[in-house]
């Protein structure tokens, strides 16, 4: 879901919090909101564990950007009870509550399946997928290939252990970005929700399109976590912000559910995307076809909320269909920037 200009401060830090081959490791600012003491990081610390140096006093500051509007946007899913999509419904078909009020107008309503994407691939490189890393390399692989539309997608690739690391920026060449994949190599710890806000944050937040567009994590990893610097609500806060979709793959093959793959879940829930937990390494191929599968077949509705207040407060969202063997999954709500 994207909030088009409401009157509101987005303030982005001056350089990525991540090391990538075209820019050198920079200084990470705190979360937009203010963290637990016990997360706060260090003045030098990236918020994925690189340390830059000093700056200048004169490159200190931070950018402000300020926009407004009182429309939201949310894309949704609809599937039957057998997980089928419904791809031909109408917008009289569903209702909508936005803080528990009807929204005052729809100004809006489509199945959005061509809408251009734009998608961050996130590797768990550290060493506790080390024995099925090749097999996972291969499968993501074959995704990007087959859903990046080189004129219109772009996607990026970031590896993450205990720091994260841009292994491909955006671009919409499917060779460049497997030889990104291909590139990674795992070892280390694990800062998995540090990875998640940073790609928000850094990447898709900032991406500047002049058209709408989708904005889509792909999370393969086990879901543990030990080096963070964000603790988990923050990384799905900053999902919400972003008007990003998180999809999660397990790489836990115990077939018993533990905290990891309740981490997962957590996080895909609460932004409108989908865990998927394969109880075979050769299941992810199917995994990842199903979210590429989903990426084309979800619905876009605008509207303007009734009651509207720019107070950077959580306006959860519910969207209900007229069928109730339907079932609809979107993001939980979003936070209104304050003016």
């Amino acid at each position: 879901m994207s909030i088009r200009g409401i009157a509101a401060f987005l303030v982005l830090p001056m350089v990525c919090g991540f090391a990538t081959a075209q820019m050198q490791p920079g200084l990470s600012l705190q979360p937009q909101q203010q963290a637990p003491a016990a997360t706060a990081l260090p003045p030098t610390a990236s918020v994925l564990g690189v340390t830059a140096p000093s700056a200048p006093a004169d490159d200190r500051g931070v950018q402000v950007f300020r926009t407004r509007s009182d429309e939201v946007n949310v894309v949704f899913t609809v599937t039957d009870k057998h997980g089928k999509f419904i791809r031909d419904l109408k917008q009289s078909q569903f209702s909508i509550l936005d803080n528990h009020r009807p929204p005052r107008q729809i100004t809006n309503f489509a199945a959005e399946t061509n809408l251009p994407l734009r998608v961050g691939l996130l590797i768990d490189a550290s060493n506790s997928i080390r024995d099925r890393f090749v097999f996972e390399q291969q499968a993501a692989s074959e995704f990007l290939q087959q859903i990046i539309r080189p004129a219109t997608d772009k996607a990026f690739i970031l590896a993450f252990n205990e720091i994260g690391e841009i292994t491909q920026d955006f671009t919409g060449d499917p060779e460049k970005l497997t030889q990104g994949i291909k590139s990674i190599h795992p070892g280390g710890g694990t800062a998995m929700w540090d990875a998640v806000f940073s790609a928000c944050r850094d990447k898709l937040m900032k991406e500047k399109d002049d058209q709408p567009v989708r904005r889509a994590i792909v999370l393969v990893s086990d879901g543990d976590d030990n080096q963070s610097r964000v603790v988990r609500q923050q990384a799905i806060e900053m999902a919400q912000r972003a008007g990003v979709i998180v999809y999660t793959i397990s790489t836990n093959l115990s077939n018993i559910h533990d905290d990891g793959d309740h981490n997962l879940k957590k996080l895909a829930d609460e932004t409108g995307g989908r865990a998927f937990a394969p109880s075979k390494l050769h299941d992810l191929t199917d995994a990842f076809r199903d979210i590429r599968e989903e990426l084309r077949s979800q619905y876009s509705v605008f509207y303007k909320p009734d009651a509207f207040e720019a107070n950077g407060e959580f306006r959860p969202i519910e969207i209900m269909a007229e069928n109730k063997n339907l079932r609809v999954r979107a993001k939980k709500g979003y936070y209104v920037p304050r003016q």
